[in-house]
């Protein structure tokens, strides 16, 4: 009996240990679901982040390419995971802003089916025109535009895509008419523009710069509201067009329901990485900005977003059934 009795009392002693072990999050490796292919510049993103969160929290982050489907198919494994904390991922403008408008099904509801802890990066594309467009400037581009309707393209990685959500929004803010080139992907597309196949591109800043800093192509302006320190000397778009911005962005993100306090500590661990001055650094080398922001912010923004970008994919036509 005593010795029953002692270990119960053991037992009891040491139970608020126990308690206080398993409250402290993270206490094992997490997850991180990236949904798009390895080797792209969200995955060096995704694993510069996840390699300063390991070392802030105490516990590995295991970077997962999952991609497939603009990123829909690694969301919908996130959405179908535990909601303890252990499995989190990228999201962003293309499933979380993009899809719920170009797809008439997606397998989640972008808004409710997660839980949105911070921004991560955004990342401005960048207009370069090959060099046998006269044009010097974004307002010279228009001029010469508005005189040879419908005679010029831009190329993109496909319908639904940052860079073809950014010459749509140009050809409704400019009031010009030319025509969309699809690709399956940035890169070829830079190709074509190369042999000059298509005459522009609004292409990911980085593809750009590797084009536009040996001369290959002229760079006009930024997709983003204001300059990019990338790119200082390069203009905004919004400086010729008030109001022009197309970013793309990530989020932080985890299913629906996790734990207060787990998202509380998420966001400690998040504001720490990604205002640490070497993450900083690090994006900036890769042409993207770190960005903090609150759960409550990152939800607003991500709302605002599919709010201001529905528009202009119904404009463009582009539609996935």
């Amino acid at each position: 009996m005593g010795g029953i009795a002692g270990g119960a009392a053991a037992a009891a002693i040491g139970a608020p240990a126990i308690v206080a072990a398993q409250g402290t999050y993270p206490n094992k490796a997490v997850r991180y679901i990236n949904p798009f292919p390895a080797g792209g510049a969200t995955d060096t993103l995704s694993r510069l982040f996840c390699g300063k969160m390991s070392e802030l929290s105490g516990q590995q982050w295991v970077v997962e390419n999952k991609g497939g489907s603009g990123g829909n198919v690694g969301m919908e494994a996130l959405m179908q995971s535990p909601a303890d904390g252990y499995t989190l991922g990228l999201g962003g403008i293309a499933s979380h802003a993009i899809s719920p408008t170009l797809y008439a099904k997606l397998p989640f509801n972008p808004r409710t089916d997660f839980t949105f802890v911070s921004k991560i990066w955004q990342l401005p594309n960048m207009l370069v025109v090959n060099l046998d467009i006269p044009a010097k400037t974004v307002a010279e581009l228009i001029a010469f535009l508005k005189k040879n309707p419908g005679k010029y393209s831009y190329g993109s990685a496909g319908p639904g895509t940052t860079l073809h959500l950014s010459g749509e929004l140009f050809k409704i803010m400019a009031g010009v008419d030319m025509l969309h080139v699809p690709y399956r992907g940035a890169a070829p597309a830079m190709q074509d523009l190369l042999a000059g196949q298509i005459h522009m591109i609004f292409d990911n800043i980085p593809g750009a710069l590797a084009q536009s800093r040996p001369g290959k192509v002229r760079p006009l302006g930024v997709t983003s509201k204001e300059r990019t320190p990338v790119v200082p000397d390069v203009p905004a778009i919004a400086e010729t067009l008030p109001g022009f911005d197309i970013n793309s962005w990530t989020t932080l993100t985890g299913p629906a329901k996790l734990p207060p306090e787990v998202i509380a500590r998420l966001s400690q661990l998040a504001k720490q990485a990604l205002q640490s001055e070497d993450l900083k650094a690090k994006f900036l080398d890769l042409a993207a900005t770190a960005v903090w922001s609150s759960p409550e912010e990152t939800l607003a923004y991500r709302d605002s977003e599919e709010a201001r970008l529905a528009p202009i994919i119904k404009a463009s036509g582009a539609r996935v059934d």
